[in-house]
């Protein structure tokens, strides 16, 4: 599993732009000429002004090269490892950790994309600009709104009631969209919510993945079988191959969470675990016994 996930992450750093070309700077730039090419453009691609497709996610990137350019530290530690380095916010780090989302536009979410463990570049162009500039100048409150697991995963309309900074108290319905997740920040007219998304006691999510566990015994385990499994939207037929592994995964296609920007859905993943009988009958403890036998005289299949 961890593998899979260090391949991920280094298929994703080779996918970055370096960063002293998304800043437009030399690797022998002086903080100040880093920080001047920041504010030239932050100021251009910031939402709030630049229209075109892809700006949330261009300011995002300048956001992210700032952060380590400027930082003597982390700008050390990108030269001599690059994007595949050790993280630069291994220490102290971003509060939000990974799953901290944000959507832009006045009308309803249509941009979101995850900071990872960078720091919100909203908030970062604020502190560098001090504020006063467009509709993010000034942080409307933050609410939180506690959903459950299945709601989070297929979406769900919810009355909330808003207390305005003079006391005035509102109701509204928040259409929640399908693939929203623990921390997932989105904006509805002009409110603010996050999410806070209750555990599930069978499932794990991991973005838009599901994990969960299925036991199977030993003859199931070593000839094969079709078992039906839950997922989040039903029960369906799983395939397990002959021969399966103790702590395999199986891949059920498309049977994970939406994507709040994309109209595909994630994977759930099976893992096998070997149920091992405690107690046996004789007649069940003989034909161990025989296979036992039957395997000294090559590899065991225990």
């Amino acid at each position: 599993m961890e593998k899979s996930r260090q391949k991920e992450r280094d298929v994703t750093a080779l996918a970055k732009r370096d960063y002293y070309q998304v800043l437009g700077v030399a690797k022998t730039a002086t903080e100040t000429e880093v920080k001047s090419a920041y504010r030239k453009l932050a100021r251009t691609h910031h939402p709030d002004v630049d229209n075109s497709p892809g700006a949330a996610e261009k300011f995002k990137e300048i956001s992210e090269a700032y952060q380590i350019l400027s930082d003597p530290q982390k700008r050390q530690s990108y030269d001599q490892f690059g994007h595949a380095g050790p993280n630069p916010f291994s220490s102290g780090g971003n509060p939000f950790g990974g799953g901290f989302r944000y959507s832009t536009g006045g009308q309803g979410p249509n941009v979101q994309f995850d900071f990872g463990n960078f720091e919100d570049p909203f908030e970062l162009f604020n502190q560098v600009f001090g504020g006063g500039f467009g509709q993010h100048a000034q942080r409307r409150p933050i609410y939180q709104l506690q959903i459950s697991f299945d709601e989070a995963i297929k979406g769900v309309a919810k009355q909330v009631e808003i207390t305005d900074p003079q006391g005035k108290r509102s109701r509204m319905t928040i259409r929640v969209p399908a693939g929203v997740d623990n921390g997932t920040r989105m904006r509805f007219g002009d409110l603010d919510i996050s999410f806070q998304v209750s555990r599930h006691a069978e499932f794990l999510r991991e973005g838009a993945d599901i994990f969960s566990d299925l036991h199977l015994s030993i003859p199931q385990a070593v000839l094969g079988d079709t078992i039906e499994v839950n997922t989040v939207w039903g029960k369906v037929k799983l395939k397990v191959p002959t021969g399966t592994q103790p702590g395999s995964l199986i891949r059920l296609k498309g049977k994970g969470v939406n994507h709040l920007s994309e109209s595909s859905k994630g994977d759930h993943y099976v893992r096998v675990n070997l149920a091992v009988p405690k107690k046996l009958t004789s007649e069940e403890k003989k034909i161990y016994e025989d296979l036992m036998s039957l395997g000294s005289s090559k590899k065991s299949w225990f």
